[in-house]
């Protein structure tokens, strides 16, 4: 939902701002690059990029929706004659829903033997957002990215 999505993109581009990306680059991921009425993730990401050019949306550029390919590789955006100053080297990748975002977080951390990190922003106070099956190392490092993320908009 758009509502829900706007303050979603904000906290990431703020995050990774805190970790030293000044524009934050966002790919709105979908399973096709037209906007969809069939896929409503498609018509949000539009409205998105609508904010952003009217500054309701600060420090980032945005660009969806993307296939995974073009959020993470220039050979696909080079194949598929994609023109986008996010496609092929996002920072963030914003999913169309929560059920797709726990699958690509759990897939690179088995398939990428990657060290994912989770939280939420956002809420008054901050939440380590892990599986239940996290290991300690993963859990460490959500602790880490919190704490410095608060450190960080202290100042």
């Amino acid at each position: 939902e758009l509502a829900k999505k706007k303050p979603i993109v904000q906290n990431a581009i703020d995050l990774v701002q805190a970790l030293g990306v000044a524009q934050p680059k966002v790919a709105m991921l979908s399973a096709v690059e037209i906007p969809n009425p069939k896929m409503p993730a498609t018509l949000e990401y539009v409205e998105l990029c609508k904010m952003a050019e009217q500054g309701q949306i600060t420090g980032g550029l945005l660009d969806g929706p993307l296939a995974f390919d073009l959020a993470i590789s220039q050979e696909a955006v080079a194949c598929k004659k994609i023109t986008s100053k996010v496609a092929g080297d996002a920072d963030i990748l914003l999913m169309p829903e929560i059920q797709a975002g726990n699958i690509l977080f759990k897939a690179l951390g088995y398939f990428a033997s990657s060290i994912v990190a989770g939280i939420v922003l956002g809420a008054k106070f901050r939440v380590i957002f892990t599986s239940r099956s996290a290991v300690v190392a993963e859990r460490a490092t959500s602790c880490m990215l919190a704490r410095f993320y608060d450190r960080f908009m202290q100042k």
